[in-house]
């Protein structure tokens, strides 16, 4: 069919438009719900399983890094979940990841006064084999150069524990600032920290390096370990990632201790720290999505694919991002299972492995499935945070609006009331597995959740844990799916993919090009 040509301008227009306008509709009250969305919606309110999933997959098991035992644990737990409800799964292999399992960390001052400091190993970080490393602490300097760092790396980086993170001039969150502050004290703070920022960055650039490599390059050096605070800006929150060193450990530690070594480092007061990272690496592990499916009756080969990925850092439990996710797909499974266990097309769900290493899981299933890209009538993909979902986009799809809207016509009040809706909107290019479908051409849709402080409190924190859990959004959002997937497997037609004419990139000045699709990583963490 041939494309409807749209002005950028009216495009524009149309974005504004449907964002300013939620779709909530008539309430529950005022209109017959159909018969099986009813039934979804006594069962979640009336006997959710959300908090024993909850409970079995953050507390039993925990954090899912890809490569590690815990992640192969979780998908073997999400089969066994699934066949439990009468639900065929499997474990599909899409590629294999660096095995590593974490063991305890432990961190201590031990001069010039004890204390335990609050901290962790990053992921992948080197075991330091059972022993505990005792060296002084030192701060990066700022020094000119290149050539200079070089020169210092010689001379003062073996055998001590190196900090490459900045002093945070405040460890209030910018909540506390807005709230106590007075304007002159919030406008100074914020100087201050900007300065700061800026100054590091090119202290960091000064080294030849970036935030990767320098630590390799401490490593090869002889430094003793790195020492790093990634705070989330909030009491409490640290991001945790990966460490780049081999054979040194590498540590995140907590702004409020962090800021404790390096006052007194940077005072001239000599610290001694003593570290003890436990961890094993396992070798080449094989990588896994797990897969449930239900078999359509009329349309076998057309495909509704609930999405969520499985995996997380482990920093935390992985209980927000995305484990909120993952419940909200299971549960609508389980639902669709009970009251709509002959659907017209084939209804699948997706855990994928390895989104945050790039959505190798969510590339390698859209790659090795050409025939479910084909067939797929819709994908609904839910990934930020616990809270109940609050915007849906038609991810450029020219005819989009048709479809949600019939779908979403049929869902309880109360569980779309907060959605506002954007048509035809612009395709998802990354952040989320989502992007892996739409770039193939197939309509999948975020379901985008309100935020809760996901950014600050949770997503890739050591906070993101059971406790920060809203089971009342979680539940809206199980009903929502379960009921959109109900919708889409009972219309009549084909979703139209026909897409819309994008609009003009602010960076080229020609229009935006409908994102490409981008091979998965099979092999990771293996260099």
């Amino acid at each position: 069919m041939k494309k409807l040509l749209i002005s950028s301008s009216f495009f524009l227009l149309m974005l504004t438009i449907s964002k300013a306008q939620p779709f909530g509709g008539r309430p529950t009250a005022q209109r017959k719900l159909d018969p099986i969305v009813q039934k979804i919606l006594e069962e979640e309110t009336n006997n959710s399983q959300l908090k024993q999933i909850a409970h079995e997959l953050f507390d039993k098991i925990g954090p899912r890094l890809v490569g590690t035992p815990k992640m192969q644990q979780a998908n073997d737990w999400a089969v066994a979940k699934y066949q439990s409800w009468g639900i065929n799964a499997r474990n599909e292999k899409w590629g294999e990841w660096r095995g590593w399992e974490r063991g305890v960390s432990h961190i201590d001052m031990i001069t010039p006064w004890v204390k335990t400091l609050a901290g962790t190993q990053l992921a992948w970080c080197p075991s330091t084999k059972g022993k505990t490393i005792t060296a002084d602490v030192i701060i990066l300097p700022e020094l000119a150069d290149s050539a200079a760092y070089a020169t210092w790396f010689a001379n003062n980086a073996k055998g001590k524990y190196v900090m490459i993170s900045m002093l945070q001039p405040t460890g209030r969150p910018d909540a506390d600032w807005k709230q106590y502050g007075t304007d002159e004290s919030i406008k100074k703070i914020n100087q201050e920290r900007d300065s700061l920022t800026k100054a590091w960055a090119k202290r960091i650039a000064n080294t030849g390096y970036n935030t990767r490599t320098l630590p390799v390059a401490l490593e090869k050096a002889g430094a003793a370990g790195i020492i790093t605070n990634y705070w989330s800006k909030e009491y409490g929150a640290d991001k945790i990632f990966a460490a780049y060193t081999k054979t040194i450990p590498t540590v995140d530690i907590s702004l409020e201790d962090y800021g404790l070594i390096y006052r007194l480092a940077e005072g001239g007061s000599p610290v001694k720290l003593n570290i003890r990272t436990d961890s094993r690496e396992t070798g080449v592990q094989p990588t896994f999505n797990t897969i449930g499916e239900i078999k359509g009756t009329e349309k076998a080969n057309e495909y509704i694919l609930l999405s969520a990925h499985f995996d997380s850092w482990d920093g935390g439990t992985g209980a927000t991002d995305n484990g909120t996710g993952t419940l909200v797909m299971m549960e609508a499974m389980r639902l669709l299972k009970k009251f709509y266990p002959n659907p017209k097309r084939t209804i699948l769900v997706g855990h994928w492995g390895s989104e945050e290493q790039g959505l190798n899981g969510s590339k390698a299933f859209a790659e090795d499935h050409p025939e479910i890209m084909k067939g797929l009538q819709a994908s609904f993909n839910q990934d930020n945070g616990t809270g109940r979902i609050e915007n849906i986009s038609g991810q450029g799809f020219l005819h989009a609006y048709e479809y949600l809207q019939r779908w979403l016509d049929a869902v309880p009040y109360n569980a779309k009331k907060d959605i506002k809706t954007t048509f035809p909107g612009s395709p998802a290019s990354g952040g989320t597995d989502n992007a892996s479908f739409v770039a193939t051409g197939a309509p999948a849709f975020g379901l985008g959740s309100l935020s809760w402080g996901y950014f600050s409190n949770t997503w890739h924190t050591n906070l993101d844990t059971y406790d920060k859990i809203v089971f009342d959004d979680v539940e809206k959002n199980a009903i929502l799916t379960a009921v959109l997937v109900y919708m889409a497997s009972e219309d009549p037609t084909f979703f139209n993919r026909e897409k819309a004419v994008l609009p003009i990139s602010p960076f080229t000045g020609q229009p935006s090009k409908w994102p490409p699709i981008t091979a998965p990583t099979r092999k990771g963490g293996l260099d």
